[in-house]
């Protein structure tokens, strides 16, 4: 599967940029070339450009022989669209930039566009490109999406063998929360690709994944209940007051009435700190301990953070046992 330039039927070259009154006027954007990636040489073979304005301060040169518009905006999605014009027979845009190009990036753009290449097929490395090579079979890739990309399924895989534990585990929750995936087309997928690196480590991470986490975040504070060696926590758990809806908290130990929640910034806005205040005070009132976290708790404090939780937990599992 090839990814080509809109570049369809040749056309005179724009015209160089005229001097009227002193000043330039603009030269004219072949209408072929005005919204996405294209090849410079397509373009001059089609007798849309010529080499010099190509050079020019109206084009910029995205990758070697890719240019865009000067005007338009860059995100990573262009980047993608423009490395995909790159890219041999069979390969694709695959790991966290085939994941952006379905519409997700828990972990921010990425820093450079993934591109897998089949075995065989030459591909040179660029400032921008991160270029991998290896299996790649013709029905892990799709073009639903534009250029050639992983499928889904592909992609997750991929992220579980070669991402960071706590990276690969964002990302797949994120899928799964988003139904990009399912754990049961995971776990088969998994499977049908014994003996690929990292092969074992992606189906470890397969009993962590949670499909209800609903932020990044939320699988950091996760996590570090997990790797302190405390039971896991119930998430996105529904308490009620009789047949009432009460809250739904980020992780519950039900047997316990012990509430575990993230807080983001936006739980500093005062009308939703007000509710915040409330909800825990009916909490309270039902018997429930609410243990609240912040980013810093996360990332800068984890083994204290795991220290109060576990602190609670065995104080309310004593008072059980008696």
């Amino acid at each position: 599967m090839a990814y080509h330039s809109v570049i369809h039927s040749p056309c005179r070259a724009e015209p160089p940029a005229r001097i009227v009154g002193g000043m330039p006027r603009p030269a004219r954007i072949p209408q072929a070339l005005a919204v996405a990636p294209f090849r410079g040489s397509d373009a001059v073979r089609a007798g849309l450009l010529t080499h010099r304005q190509l050079s020019g301060p109206t084009w910029t040169r995205l990758f070697p022989d890719v240019y865009l518009l000067a005007e338009n905006p860059v995100d990573h999605r262009v980047l993608c669209e423009a490395a995909a014009l790159l890219l041999p027979e069979g390969g694709a845009i695959g790991g966290l930039s085939a994941l952006r190009l379905w519409g997700l990036a828990p972990l921010g753009e990425p820093d450079a566009v993934t591109l897998l290449v089949p075995r065989g097929q030459h591909m040179r490395r660029h400032d921008g490109l991160d270029v991998r090579r290896g299996r790649l079979a013709s029905d892990e890739v799709t073009g639903v999406l534009g250029p050639p990309v992983t499928t889904s399924l592909r992609t997750a895989f991929d992220i579980a063998r070669l991402q960071p534990r706590t990276h690969a585990l964002i990302c797949l929750d994120s899928m799964l929360k988003q139904k990009k995936v399912y754990l049961d087309g995971l776990t088969a997928f998994f499977a049908a690709h014994p003996g690929w690196p990292g092969r074992r480590r992606a189906d470890a991470l397969l009993t962590e994944v949670e499909p209800l986490t609903e932020s990044p975040m939320e699988t950091r504070l996760r996590l570090l209940i997990l790797d302190a060696g405390l039971p896991r926590p119930a998430a996105q758990y529904k308490i009620m007051n009789g047949k009432r809806f009460v809250a739904r908290v980020d992780f519950a130990y039900p047997q316990y009435r012990i509430a575990i929640e993230y807080d983001g910034d936006h739980h500093r806005e005062l009308v939703t700190h007000r509710f915040d205040m409330e909800r825990q005070n009916e909490l309270s009132a039902l018997g429930w301990t609410v243990l609240r976290f912040h980013a810093d708790d996360v990332l800068r404090r984890p083994a204290e953070t795991a220290a109060k939780i576990r602190a609670v937990v065995e104080r309310t599992a004593r008072k059980a046992s008696r």
